[in-house]
């Protein structure tokens, strides 16, 4: 006999619905299933609806998330035993777009359901005084900006746009009047005033009665964004989520969400997940960064989800960008997404002069300086008339790897087998990837000689030689380093907008999305760091980051001028960083990414294989290969490349193998089904020497 599965219920049980299909609480591969349980005298379940189920042992409870909802059992099930739902927690469900975006997850990113799930649900527990924690990040926010004045009214707002700012309203207003899902791709140059067409944006999606959700990239630009909001929507209608909040924050601000006390969310990635009942308006700023791709399972990527979410609750989205990805730009020149263009500064400032400084020839004429003498020259000058200077390098630490000149030992990571970075303010060598820390012995631990040396530039030697070289001048750093300790970094960045700083020297924390009026010259200490990583994003990134951190130069009235120290002047991306040449970079890296079969041309699935033994993953990520090409034929073989170390080749306890593959989009739904059930035999084996990993378009290839 049929049976019917329904996805659409009110918030009362159907007529005639008596079971439920239940994904449970447990991270197993081996249950990434569903579990059937009648609803008996339970009231109140509907898709999403978070329950407590009996579970494995008689006694055993666990709590999880209803899926489907049936009217009878399916026929496989009929005679067996089937227990009943225990209760409902109706405060804590999930809305029924988020069930969608689940399944969706769970096969574009090879994660379980439950992972999915988990995104979003809350973390956190209620306070035992009852008492709501607000997050920092609004109160500061509201108290720097004065914002326990009302919010400025509607007609204030419209006050004199651009005729770029207005032709972009005109374009997104409708679709979010209408409840239409359409993409926006808001190309607009550094200062252009995306912001503005943001808030417009957001304001004609409260006045349908819809919620907003907006994506800032770094934790860090949360108060700069939050301080905008505040003053043109008031503090009440704001909700804050990203992982900094502590853990009771975190949750108050979810059950805010949840039960309607808030219209405007915003937040770094997993905000996406705000647990909002009708969104119509995702704004996704700075769409280009790779930290809107998780680095942890499930490795999402939220723009991908903001556009999955928006489809479901057919809410619009905006993707802006001084710099749009190479894979967004192609999908609006294919249609996916429609683009809209501003190509000035929205107070008609000048783009900034930048010119190069070579550092080759700087090591020719005796200059052993982190500045070169262009660089210097323009620091005294702005400094002497009374404007800040922004110094970007993007290698945090004093240097980068600390070696013996006498042997060329260097001290590597005993988990990943890395070279350490070593940091001064605390004397340790710190593992990046894994956190560990060391002391710098005295003696070579190889060839037993005194005087290991510190080499390569980091942040925390270059503000030790800017304090040096400038002696009388105010300096900060804002890295993560300098960023651990709650609140320090937007102290640094509220220091420094009030003028209190002189010099700001940073990572790529500095290079986005921040407005200084004083700012009027940048300098980039080594523009070449981004090209020599092992990825095929590495002229892309290079790109955007010279592009974004130049354009934090001469915002307002002065123009600003830019320093960019490369040794390698010629190379492509930073040639048309250089000469604010969007267009051409585009078309030449797109031209390079359709001979070599990358993304937008295809997806890079990344599949690492891990164990204890080193022959274990290496035997592992093998048997993966020929196990793909065994379900996809040989034709395969030419897309999946040979498996090897990965570049750190050991985390943790565990050896790594990688295997990657480049998925062309007309494949892609043959290569999820086969890589689903390659994930599903190896995992659910009950011997098993490895275990793999599956990360689609990963944002990093180490």
């Amino acid at each position: 006999m049929s049976f019917t599965l329904r996805s659409v219920y009110p918030y009362n049980r159907p007529m005639g619905c008596v079971y439920a299909n239940v994904v449970v609480g447990t991270k197993s591969d081996k249950v990434d299933n569903f579990f059937t349980y009648g609803v008996g005298d339970v009231e109140g379940i509907f898709v999403g609806a978070k329950v407590t189920v009996p579970f494995a042992q008689e006694r055993g409870v666990r709590s999880g998330y209803v899926f489907e909802l049936l009217d009878e059992l399916p026929e496989e099930l009929k005679g067996k035993r089937i227990r009943n739902l225990v209760r409902v927690d109706e405060a804590e469900s999930l809305t029924e777009d988020a069930v969608t975006v689940c399944r969706w997850m769970r096969g574009r990113y090879y994660c379980r359901y439950i992972d999915a799930a988990l995104c979003f649900a809350p973390s956190g527990k209620p306070s035992k005084s009852g008492k709501k924690r607000l997050p920092e990040a609004i109160d500061s926010a509201e108290k720097t900006e004065g914002s326990e004045e009302a919010p400025v009214s509607s007609e204030v707002l419209r006050n004199p746009l651009t005729a770029e700012q207005r032709k972009a309203c005109a374009a997104i207003l409708p679709a979010i009047e209408n409840s239409a899902p359409e993409v926006f791709l808001l190309h607009g140059v550094t200062g252009s005033g995306k912001t503005e067409v943001y808030l417009a944006a957001a304001e004609a999606c409260l006045a349908a009665g819809r919620g907003v959700v907006m994506l800032v990239p770094e934790i860090s630009l949360t108060h700069q964004t939050v301080a905008r909001f505040i003053q043109r929507f008031g503090r009440s209608r704001l909700a804050i989520l990203h992982s900094k909040l502590t853990a009771g924050e975190r949750y108050d601000e979810w059950r805010r969400i949840r039960e309607g006390g808030a219209d405007i969310v915003i937040g770094a990635r997993s905000a996406v997940f705000a647990p909002f009942k009708d969104i119509g308006l995702f704004i996704v700023d700075e769409e280009h960064e790779t930290s809107y791709k998780a680095d942890q399972t499930p490795k999402y990527d939220a723009v991908e989800v903001a556009v999955k979410r928006a489809r479901a609750m057919k809410a619009a989205v905006i993707l802006g960008s001084a710099t749009p990805s190479v894979v967004s730009s192609y999908r609006a020149e294919q249609g996916y997404y429609r683009k809209i263009r501003m190509a000035k500064r929205y107070n008609l400032a000048q783009m900034p002069r930048v010119e190069i400084s070579d550092m080759r020839t700087e090591l020719l004429k005796g200059n052993r300086s982190i500045f070169s003498e262009a660089l210097y020259a323009q620091m005294e000058e702005e400094l002497a008339a009374g404007r800040q200077v922004m110094l970007f390098l993007n290698r945090r630490g004093w240097s980068s790897y600390v070696s013996c000149p006498s042997c060329g030992y260097v001290m590597k990571c005993g988990q990943c087998n890395i070279s350490l970075t070593y940091h001064k303010a605390e004397n340790r060598a710190v593992c990046h990837y894994c956190g560990a820390r060391a002391r710098v012995p005295e003696v070579c631990p190889s060839c037993g000689k005194p005087g290991l040396r510190h080499f390569g530039l980091g942040t925390e030697q270059a503000e030790a030689l800017t304090r040096e070289a400038f002696p009388e001048r105010r300096v900060a750093r804002l890295d993560a380093d300098a960023a651990r300790k709650r609140g320090s970094g937007e102290k640094v960045l509220k220091d420094f907008a009030a003028g209190k700083l002189d010099i700001l020297i940073g990572t790529q924390m500095i290079a986005k999305g921040l407005d200084f009026a004083r700012v009027t010259l940048v300098g980039v200490l080594l523009a070449d760091i981004s090209l020599n990583i092992p990825d095929f994003k590495s002229p892309e990134r290079t790109f955007q980051l010279l592009t974004q951190v130049a354009g934090r130069a001469g915002r307002r009235e002065e123009r600003g001028q830019v320093v960019v120290q490369t040794c390698l002047p010629d190379n492509y991306a930073i040639e048309a960083a250089v000469n604010g040449d969007y267009e051409g970079f585009y078309r030449t890296e797109l031209y390079f990414r359709k001979m070599l079969g990358y993304p937008p041309f295809s997806d890079v699935v990344l599949v690492t294989a891990f164990a204890a033994a080193e022959g274990d993953a290496a035997a592992g990520a093998a048997k993966v290969k020929e196990m793909l090409i065994g379900l996809l034929g040989e034709t395969a073989r030419a897309e999946i490349l040979v498996p090897g170390p990965a570049p750190i080749a050991k985390a943790g306890e565990d050896f790594r193998y990688h295997l990657y593959m480049k998925v062309p989009t007309a494949k892609r739904r043959a290569y999820e089904r086969a890589l689903a059930e390659v994930k599903h035999k190896i995992n659910t084996a009950n011997v098993s020497l490895y275990r793999i990993i599956i990360d689609v378009n990963p944002y990093s290839l180490m």
